[in-house]
């Protein structure tokens, strides 16, 4: 036995969502037909076999699968090793912390920013952001992980005394204009920013696309899978969503057509699709010590900016709209 990847186990049983698993469990048992023991020493072996987390082993519907099968899949052990190596502690700062993000990809960024120390001691600045034309403001916490500490408000109802008390007892210190993003995505879903995830791999001096998801808010004001919304696959040639939209909640069903708009996800034509892989081309390779970014990009009516770069990104993005565990993609830049 491999006593890291026990350590392992004991971390993620500390960290499992109580409810999602006993949930996700009886799920398993109904459509394997396998008794509760023997599905939770499966966990137990899977875990420790394929280095994955006790939700993956539902995420990945493991309880359907053979070893073969399994041992596709990229699982959270697995990933940790890789973006840990990929992209070392000393690096990745950069992405790990907003702010330093928006200063050092400024050329990919359209919107107006301000950190909070900032605004506190300038109000016209304070001012000036809540005067933007989209009438909207994104207040975050500059280190949030996953659309946690995130929150959009009307610039009508706050002025400077109101925003700066919001942000300080919320501990938000990072505030952005809104990005109105292209009518196409609206009309696909209004609720908020449906942003494109591109993962990249750098090889040398060549860019690497491992892929494409678009993250599409369902009924939220962010479009993370982990906060219930849809992902769907899309073609990197082209910007042509080639799938419907997936959950990671087992318990709901793929989607060919938004669930609120009811317009079609499967066929949905991505705007500015060459503007759009060209900018990530160049944002990959503009700081060599990050190796392997999950980039969150934003399509307006003037074409696309970069809202982030993420060190550790996610899995579950990557893998669930393909419905195939891509693991070997990434076996070999080791």
């Amino acid at each position: 036995m491999h006593p890291e990847r026990l350590g392992y186990f004991l971390y993620y049983l500390a960290k499992t969502d109580r409810i999602k698993f006993k949930k996700f469990l009886q799920i398993a048992k109904i459509r394997s037909g396998k008794p509760v023991i023997i599905i939770l020493l499966d966990i137990f072996y899977s875990s420790l076999k394929y280095k994955i987390s006790i939700l993956d082993y539902f995420y990945f519907r493991f309880y359907e699968l053979n070893r073969e099968e399994r041992g596709k899949w990229a699982g959270t052990g697995f990933m940790y090793e890789y973006q840990l190596k990929m992209n070392p502690k000393e690096s990745r700062d950069i992405l790990e912390d907003k702010i330093s993000f928006l200063k050092h990809y400024s050329g990919f960024v359209r919107r107006d920013y301000s950190e909070l120390r900032c605004i506190e001691g300038n109000h016209n600045r304070a001012n000036q952001l809540l005067q933007n034309k989209s009438g909207k403001l994104v207040l975050k916490g500059s280190r949030g992980q996953i659309g946690a500490e995130v929150e959009v408000i009307n610039c009508q109802d706050y002025n400077v005394d109101s925003l700066l008390r919001l942000m300080g007892d919320k501990g938000y210190d990072l505030v952005e204009e809104y990005v109105v993003q292209h009518p196409s995505l609206m009309n696909l879903s209004p609720s908020g920013l449906n942003t494109v995830r591109i993962f990249t791999q750098l090889s040398g001096n060549e860019v690497i696309f491992l892929g494409t998801r678009l993250r599409i808010s369902v009924n939220s004001q962010v479009d993370n899978m982990a906060a219930g919304n849809l992902a769907a696959p899309v073609d990197m040639e082209t910007g042509i969503v080639c799938g419907p939209g997936v959950y990671s909640d087992i318990e709901l069903e793929d989607r060919t057509v938004h669930p609120v708009t009811g317009v079609p996800i499967d066929g949905f034509i991505l705007p500015f699709w060459k503007e759009t892989v060209d900018m990530i081309r160049h944002a990959a390779i503009l700081y060599r010590g990050n190796q392997s970014v999950g980039w969150d990009i934003a399509i307006t009516d003037q074409g696309p900016e970069l809202i982030e770069g993420n060190h550790n990104w996610c899995k579950l993005l990557w893998q669930l709209p393909v419905k195939k565990g891509l693991k070997e993609e990434l076996v070999k830049y080791l």
